[in-house]
């Protein structure tokens, strides 16, 4: 049997407000579970998969807490970014340690933008509590990517189809459409489409940020992309040209993990059981680390 219970804590002077679920026996407990909500949703996640997730965790034997950030949900404060909540996550660690003093170590999971925002964590605090991340088709969005994505996912599948080019031929298919095809491999492919440009150096961007936070982290790592989303699709595309990002998902200590017919929030019943089970396989690498 498993318990739930609401806790309120603080986090700059506002309100936070989250849940955390438990066994039915906490004494041994030495890992819990964090569910890092990183867009505009609160804390029950997309058809409640993040309360499926908590429960299902509890039921296995493990903790997990999930809750709003700042302006979203039941917490106060305004609304801010995935980029920008460390503060919040920092405050979730201690208010679950304040209630689970016996923990030896977290682990962080994150869909879309939580995946990133744990990462960003990692990257800011590198906080010794923190033993796992589980990053669940990240958001990892460029210009670059979101073309390449669209090119080789949507535009490739539709110039195989002879409807398209009859459209095309016959003047159906609109001008703002190929222009929007044109830009898209401009993007896509660079200098082959475009003109020279004078160089920049640029400010590291967010992926760079998110490899650079996994970059030195010792904890398992777990990466699970859904096969049918372009955010997973993206990321893919990411790491395909990315060497750094190569190198870490190379590592020992990170696992992917891949649902061939899961849509974005694992909406499917099937979809969200394999996400399940992924995720507390990983749970038992962390409470098997914290033991050594």
């Amino acid at each position: 049997m498993i318990t739930e219970f609401p806790l309120v804590f603080e986090c700059a002077g506002e309100r936070l407000v989250g849940v955390i679920t438990t066994p039915a026996s906490v004494a041994q407990l030495e890992v819990a579970l964090l569910v890092i909500v990183g867009g505009p949703q609160y804390r029950a996640g997309s058809h409640r998969q993040f309360v499926q997730l908590a429960r299902q965790a509890a039921t296995l034997g493990y903790a997990a807490m999930r809750f709003d950030v700042r302006g979203m949900g039941d917490s106060d404060g305004a609304q801010r970014s995935f980029e920008n909540i460390e503060e919040d996550v920092a405050a979730a660690l201690d208010a679950l340690h304040r209630a689970l003093p016996q923990l030896k170590g977290v682990g962080l999971w994150g869909l879309c933008g939580g995946a990133s925002a744990a990462l960003l964590y990692c990257l800011s605090r590198r906080d010794p509590r923190v033993t796992g991340v589980a990053l669940v088709n990240p958001w990892v969005r460029s210009e670059t990517t979101q073309a390449r994505t669209r090119v080789k996912h949507y535009y490739a599948q539709r110039l195989l189809q002879a409807q398209f080019w009859k459209k095309l031929v016959s003047g159906q298919v609109a001008a703002a459409a190929v222009g929007e095809l044109l830009r898209a491999l401009r993007m896509a492919f660079g200098s082959s489409f475009s003109s020279p440009a004078t160089p920049q150096v640029p400010e590291r961007s967010l992926e760079q940020r998110m490899a650079a936070g996994l970059t030195g982290f010792e904890g398992e790592t777990l990466v699970v992309l859904s096969g049918n989303d372009y955010t997973a699709k993206e990321f893919l595309e990411t790491v395909q040209l990315d060497q750094l990002w190569q190198a870490q998902l190379a590592r020992p200590k990170v696992s992917r993990i891949d649902i061939v017919d899961a849509d974005h929030t694992f909406s499917q019943a099937r979809a969200q059981e394999l996400m399940e089970a992924a995720t507390v396989s990983w749970l038992g690498r962390l409470c098997a680390a914290s033991s050594r």
